[in-house]
């Protein structure tokens, strides 16, 4: 059913050191050229080697090498507009999604499109209960506001609008009460004791180290083992069945959406993504496969935060307008033009998951199916998930790159959805080896030297997390993590508000620790081979 996979001819790579140490070889020396043939002498005058090139030099020559002659634009618009309409956005869903107080949520959450420092600069949010809706105003008099709109949780309205431009829709949710029902596909937990090979202090141990201090602002830890619920614990007002800011956790949800569509035939995971903008004959976009999405490698140009080459005094990057924007977002993405070869260069890049769920809509509305459920139908109904909402943009395009909110329990849900290789009560949802895909390094990544990311999931090829090497995880900021350890058959959730993340961060790292010594490596689940290839 799956197209072979297409290798990309590259150029010599450079590769980098995990630690980030600087390399002593030649090729490195010379940004990932060749080493010079022994005949070709350098100039008499030179006395002395050429200093090694640190690894983000490297790094960034070799993108220079391949980059392509295309004309960056950046964002239009006023940066403290867009970062009021990312403040606005975060406090309506703190308020009407996860039930936060309001100057609670004002001081400590979503600072990725809200950043703190920003906060001061504009007026104090306005929560209008009876509408549903937040409106902050800047000091040159413009309003901006987020509104509240039900299943399709806060939607950042265009500077100058009160509505969105599609018709909200209720999601029905297809599942029993989940109090009737056992753990996973409810909330019912198993009343049976630990079996001998589990040290349950230990895991004790564990759950509470990752609530120290409390400057870490932990709201919810979970662990589950081979399935089963072993640890849980939540912070002040935070409940079971809180939906919490997740933000990139949301590309792995995205991933399985992808995973949906390639099983039921709608697409081929190496075939080039069928994005309208790109028809024109000669696009060079049109190159760009649906796995060059999925290892966010296709080469777009945009700007991102996490570019090793970023510069916060610059331009408002493309990466936040698309959550801020109040812009058709799917149109925006897809309109970028190419910066490297389609497969070429690893950047963390949100048009890459943007432009997936433009696929996933394409796909769905394709076969006459209501987009706004089919999350919903197709994944959520199918592995007990109830509080997972994902926001849009106005247009009524699933923001699902990073606006999303969800309960501890329901990440664990998709954690062991992916742990079980895609197979949940004998029924497989997602394509077998599609699993074994998204948590192995993709090839521009590994290109580049950085061991760490797979298909709209991070992997632990630098260690950075004190759990083996098998473990890939979905990451969001501000601290959100499911962290998946086939070796120990261990899916664990850490979710927290954003202004302890750095805290918070460590105590993850204490816990995941004391969870090693309390549950022994397990035989890995089996998994076919990948015809993903």
């Amino acid at each position: 059913m799956l197209m072979h996979r297409m290798r990309l001819a590259l150029p010599a790579q450079i590769v980098l050191a995990l630690s980030l140490r600087c390399q002593s070889s030649t090729r490195a020396a010379n940004g990932g050229a060749p080493a010079r043939a022994a005949n070709d002498a350098a100039p008499a005058v030179s006395a002395s080697v050429a200093s090694p090139a640190s690894p983000r030099e490297a790094l960034l020559a070799r993108a220079k090498s391949l980059e392509l002659d295309t004309v960056y634009v950046p964002p239009p618009g006023d940066p403290l507009s867009h970062h009021t309409a990312g403040f606005a956005k975060v406090m309506c869903s703190a308020v009407f999604i996860t039930g936060l107080d309001p100057d609670f949520a004002a001081e400590n959450v979503g600072y990725f499109t809200a950043p703190y420092e920003e906060r001061s600069k504009v007026g104090k949010p306005v929560i209008d209960r009876a509408g549903k809706a937040v409106h902050i105003e800047l000091p040159n008099g413009v309003t901006r506001t987020a509104q509240y709109l039900g299943d399709q949780g806060c939607v950042t309205l265009p500077e100058g609008k009160s509505e969105v431009y599609f018709k909200p829709v209720r999601v029905e949710k297809r599942l029993p009460d989940p109090a009737t029902q056992e753990w996973p596909m409810g909330d019912a937990l198993s009343q049976a004791p630990f079996p001998a090979q589990l040290d349950p202090a230990k895991v004790k141990r564990a759950v509470d180290a990752a609530f120290e201090p409390a400057a870490g602002m932990t709201a919810a830890f979970v662990v589950t083992w081979r399935g089963r619920l072993i640890g849980e614990r939540y912070g002040p007002g935070i409940a079971k069945d809180t939906p919490l800011e997740s933000w990139s956790m949301g590309k792995s949800m995205t991933a399985a959406l992808m995973g949906i569509l390639i099983r039921q035939g709608a697409y081929e995971l190496w075939q080039p993504a069928p994005i309208p903008e790109w028809r024109q004959a000669g696009d060079p976009r049109a190159r760009i496969r649906i796995a060059d999405l999925l290892h966010m490698s296709s080469g777009l140009r945009i700007k991102a935060p996490q570019d090793p080459d970023y510069d916060p005094a610059g331009t408002y990057p493309d990466h936040l307008y698309l959550y801020t924007g109040g812009v058709d977002s799917f149109h925006y993405a897809a309109t970028r033009p190419l910066q490297w070869p389609p497969g070429a260069v690893g950047r963390y890049h949100n048009t890459d998951p943007v432009l997936v769920n433009y696929l996933v809509r394409l796909a769905v509305e394709r076969r006459g199916e209501d987009y706004l459920s089919f999350p919903q139908r197709a994944l959520f109904d199918r592995i007990g998930i109830r509080t997972m909402v994902i926001e849009t943009d106005p247009f009524g395009n699933f923001l699902g790159q990073g606006y999303d909110l969800a309960s501890a329990r329901d990440w664990a849900r998709l954690g062991n959805l992916y742990l079980q290789d895609g197979v949940w009560n004998g029924e497989r949802i997602l394509p077998d080896g599609y699993v074994k895909f998204v948590s192995t390094l993709a090839p521009a990544w590994e290109a580049d030297g950085r061991p760490i990311y797979g298909g709209f999931f991070w992997i632990n090829g630098e260690s950075a997390l004190p759990v083996p090497q098998d473990a890939y995880f979905m990451n969001g900021a501000g601290g959100q993590t499911t962290l998946i350890i086939p070796s120990h058959q261990l899916v664990v959730v850490r979710l927290g508000h954003y202004k302890g993340s750095s805290v918070g961060s460590a105590s993850f790292k204490k816990a995941l620790a004391l969870l090693m010594e309390a549950v022994p490596p397990q035989r890995t689940i089996e998994q076919r081979p990948s015809v993903m290839k």
